[in-house]
């Protein structure tokens, strides 16, 4: 039940996630989170670090999608200079934004990466949708909401539980 919450790649940041491995795999497109994956959840424009990693992803060949619980104005906000796709009040780990996005990349699930800082979230909502799921150290936790900080309680005990079935190594980032 709790391996649903594994996430296939652990990585510090986006910017270690391997792309040109990835596409070499067959992948073609990201669905990635917004706060606290790509921004900390109160920074409204992207850095100028992340901006050369948007045209590394681009140059790559990958589409990209940005797929947040946020609000419009919040998600609008951040995307929208830099003319990237997204979809606000996911509701994730539901489905449908997931698909949403897909759709607009024009993609398969098998072709399809998911990148963000939350088990309960990102990682759980993918896993369902049967996508390649990728999870990067939060980038600040201080500045959450209270959905978030709970979500945070239960994965401390989801992570727990992976531990003791030998599944979650705190060490180990990379798989």
């Amino acid at each position: 039940m709790f391996e649903r919450f594994l996430p296939k790649l652990r990585v510090d940041s986006v910017f270690d996630i391997d792309l040109e491995d990835l596409y070499a795999k067959g992948y073609r497109g990201i669905i990635t989170d917004l706060d606290n994956t790509l921004v900390g959840a109160k920074a409204p424009l992207a850095t100028p670090e992340l901006i050369l990693w948007f045209e590394k992803v681009k140059k790559a060949g990958f589409k990209l999608v940005i797929v947040s619980n946020n609000n419009l104005d919040r998600v609008s906000i951040f995307a929208a200079p830099l003319n990237i796709e997204f979809v606000h009040k996911a509701r994730k780990p539901s489905g449908s934004a997931f698909h949403k996005a897909m759709q607009l990349m024009d993609i398969r699930p098998q072709e399809t990466i998911v990148i963000g800082d939350q088990l309960m979230t990102d990682v759980l909502g993918g896993n369902r949708q049967g996508l390649f799921t990728v999870l990067v150290l939060p980038i600040s936790v201080g500045d959450e909401g209270v959905g978030t900080r709970i979500n945070r309680l239960m994965e401390r005990i989801v992570k727990r539980r992976l531990g003791k079935s030998g599944l979650w190594l705190e060490e180990e980032k990379k798989r």
